[in-house]
């Protein structure tokens, strides 16, 4: 199905309004890694690294 006008500038202003973006570079490799270990967890990448992220905030919290 393809995707309307209308449909993409209802995303594009969801997207600015909801969300930001961060840039995360791994070594050649690392990414696929990566990938595999979201998989094995039933996660995507970006679930396993906002996951792995506020993991590691909250125990720097209790220290």
């Amino acid at each position: 199905m393809k995707t309307t006008d209308a449909q993409k500038r209802a995303s594009t202003k969801w997207l600015s309004e909801k969300v930001e973006n961060v840039t995360f570079r791994v070594p050649i490799g690392k990414k696929a890694v990566l990938q595999e270990h979201a998989k094995a967890h039933g996660e995507s990448l970006n679930a396993f690294l906002y996951r792995a992220a506020n993991e590691t905030m909250e125990r720097d919290k209790q220290k």
